[in-house]
Order: structure tokens, then sequence, then C-alpha cells
């Protein structure tokens, strides 16, 4: 399994950089997770819009969808448009993006499967199991299990009993890390800090961790070692181009 970041800014992309957005690829089938602001152009750069056999949306925020609108428009315009694609997300959350165009536009060029969160899905050689986690709207982390590799990726969240379960012995963790220490009183029940990233980590007995969504005014050696004091494993921030293959 590899994974390739597209971006993993929170909230809005600052200059040269993208929102939520990671290419998972398994056996020749290629899983987009979270095609949030900016994501798109940076997609192109390891796979075409034809390519991608599958998108997960984590929840309906556009830092985590807008750039769906992109990735259809490049499959359906077009004078041989490519079979329809399959969207999975929790029920509702794609309905903002998906009419952004004029009604029926883009109607060929996917597939809905929305669903509930805490419901078990299959996405090509995936078995995802997902969790409703605390956000300001519904937020369905994922654990994508392929072949005896497991990546999981929590969306936004704030702290929840289901996420050590998430991400128990996870070969990879993707984990909302927002803020390095301490998170603002007003978000506390649905953000996290890099700091409780890497407390979950340990917990969980990850092999991985990727820190991800960082407000773009917090500093990644800072969202590092606060996530290093309690993880003593390899962690990354997710950044542009960050690729890792398991095993």
């Amino acid at each position: 399994m590899r994974l390739t970041v597209l971006g993993g800014t929170g909230a809005w992309p600052g200059p040269g950089q993208a929102c939520s957005g990671y290419l998972v690829e398994h056996a020749g089938y290629r899983l987009l997770l979270d095609p949030g602001y900016a994501t798109f152009p940076q997609l192109q750069r390891w796979a075409k819009a034809e390519d991608v056999d599958a998108v997960y949306v984590s929840h309906g925020h556009p830092d985590h969808c807008a750039d769906l609108n992109p990735l259809l428009r490049a499959r359906v315009l077009r004078d041989d448009p490519v079979p329809p694609l399959p969207l999975s997300a929790p029920r509702g959350a794609l309905d903002v993006v998906l009419a952004l165009d004029r009604p029926g536009m883009l109607d060929p060029g996917y597939v809905r499967h929305d669903f509930e969160p805490g419901e078990s899905l299959t996405i090509g050689p995936f078995r995802a199991r997902t969790w409703l986690l605390p956000h300001s709207k519904p937020n369905a982390g994922v654990r994508l299990e392929a072949d005896g590799v497991v990546l999981a990726f929590t969306g936004d969240t704030g702290p929840s009993p289901h996420l050590a379960t998430l991400a128990r012995d996870a070969d990879v963790l993707i984990i909302d890390s927002s803020y390095a220490e301490e998170v603002p009183e007003d978000t506390r029940g649905t953000l996290l800090s890099a700091r409780q990233a890497g407390e979950l980590a340990a917990i969980a007995d990850v092999r991985r961790v990727v820190l991800t969504h960082l407000m773009p005014e917090v500093d990644d050696m800072e969202a590092l070692q606060a996530a290093s004091a309690s993880f003593a494993g390899p962690i990354d921030v997710a950044t542009i181009g960050l690729r890792v293959t398991v095993p």
C-alpha cells in the first residue's frame, strides 16, 4: 500500500499549499481520500483524473471536498468521458459540492454511495470500517485494510473513545493535529492537537503517524515535537509530496 499526500493544511491553503488530500494505492487501485481545496492540481502530478478509481470523503467541509468539483469536471467535460466515479461519504456530505454546477451537468460522472458513519464498506480491494467522530459536521473516520496492511484516517475530530479502536495497530495513522500543544477552548471538543495525536498513537500501538490538518499558523516543527513527546515511532507532517509505502 502506498500513501501520497496531496495536501494537509487545515481550513484554507496558504501560498503553495493545499488542504486535506491523500492518494492511497494498492494492487493497482487508486482511492482518493478527502479532495480538499487545491488538491486536484497536486493529484495530477501522480495520476490523471481518469486514473482515480474511487473517492472517500470524511465530511462535508470544503477543505475536505471542494476539489471533487474539478476532478469530476475533468472526467466529464472531455471527448471520451470515463466511467462514473464511485463516491463514498456520510449521507448528505456531498450535496453542496455536487450542486456547484448546473443541474445534471456532472451526473454522468459519479455514483453516490452515501452511508451512515459506523457502517462498514468495501471500496475496491479495501475493507473500510467507519466511525462517527465528533466534529462540527458529521465526520466519518475510516480504517482501510487490504492484504494485512492497515491505514487509519480520522478526518477532523475531537477526542473520542472510538479513536483508539480506529487506530489500533495501524501501519499508518493520518490524524487531525490542528494545533501543536493546545486546542482553543471553543473547538476543544471538535479538533485535536499534535500532542494528543502522539498520545493516541502510543496507546494504540501505531507504527507510523502522519500529522494533518495543521492550521496555517501552526509551525511544523512545533507539531512534530509535541507529538514526539509521547510517541517514539516515525512521525511526519502531511506536506505535499510526502510518500509512504507499507510494508
